[in-house]
């Protein structure tokens, strides 16, 4: 079997690791169109694109699965860490955090508003993500992510509410939810050492983002994700690097997480 062969038949395998999440089968089908897409080298990926490439007559489908249809995220972001693990955990597995922006022109969006992007290496008016990446020596993948919610959303809750916030949703800094994300892979899934050292690591993270907006650990890479939904990133953890060696770049991100950075 050829390399394209062996890529459609792991793509597959995460395809049935969440087809128990959304419960009708045109859902699935869909969700399984879209996560192609998301692969496939489309210029744009927006919902008229995506359904062209997938053979649809319009985005409709599609953007009844992204904001209609009933499927818990959350749930699909635990299948695709288990899957994770299965596949690249290693005892020397790590977590790699970072956050990210999304530029915008528009004031609706959730999250959006003027502030410091590291994507565009200044002040915009964006949305900002903070996203975990499991890596090993035997791959990585994107297995997490948040969205910062500033102080100027949470204290409107009828804005909230208008962007499908859900109430229960509070202020949290860009460092606490890192620091979260890095205990819940640590405690539940990937398999990471639940000590002092991860600990550490965590809140040496959140006080580093909590400083200076510019400032970051050394050695952590900026990712590139291009959007927050978390089927892409069900897309990004199928597309893990079949490698026996970590790159050095990666062994650098090692090396400064396990000292604390």
């Amino acid at each position: 079997m050829g390399e394209a062969g062996l890529w459609a038949g792991e793509l597959e395998s995460v395809f049935a690791c969440v087809a128990g999440r959304f419960s009708r089968v045109d859902l699935r089908w869909r969700m399984r169109d879209y996560v192609r897409g998301l692969l496939a080298p489309v210029k744009r990926k927006n919902g008229w694109q995506l359904a062209e490439y997938a053979g649809h007559r319009g985005p409709a489908g599609f953007q009844h699965l992204l904001n209609g249809a009933s499927w818990d995220a959350d749930a699909v972001r635990d299948d695709l860490q288990r899957y994770v693990a299965e596949r690249l955990g290693t005892p020397d597995g790590v977590l790699i955090v970072d956050d990210t922006g999304f530029l915008k022109k528009g004031i609706t969006s959730a999250g959006v508003q003027r502030q410091y992007s590291g994507t565009a290496g200044r002040t915009e008016n964006c949305q900002i993500g903070v996203f975990a990446a499991y890596a090993s020596s035997r791959g990585r993948a994107l297995v997490d992510r948040e969205l910062y919610l500033p102080n100027s959303w949470t204290a409107e809750a009828d804005r909230c509410r208008a962007a499908k916030v859900p109430d229960s949703r509070g202020f949290a800094t860009k460092g606490e939810l890192a620091r979260a994300m890095i205990l819940r892979a640590a405690l539940v899934r990937l398999n990471l050492p639940a000590d002092a050292h991860t600990l550490r690591a965590a809140d040496s993270f959140r006080d580093a983002r909590e400083q200076e907006p510019k400032a970051r650990p050394r050695g952590w890479p900026r990712h590139r994700a291009g959007a927050a939904a978390i089927l892409r990133f069900l897309a990004q953890g199928s597309r893990f690097r079949r490698s026996a060696h970590p790159s050095p770049r990666l062994q650098g991100c090692v090396r400064q997480f396990r000292r604390g950075q």
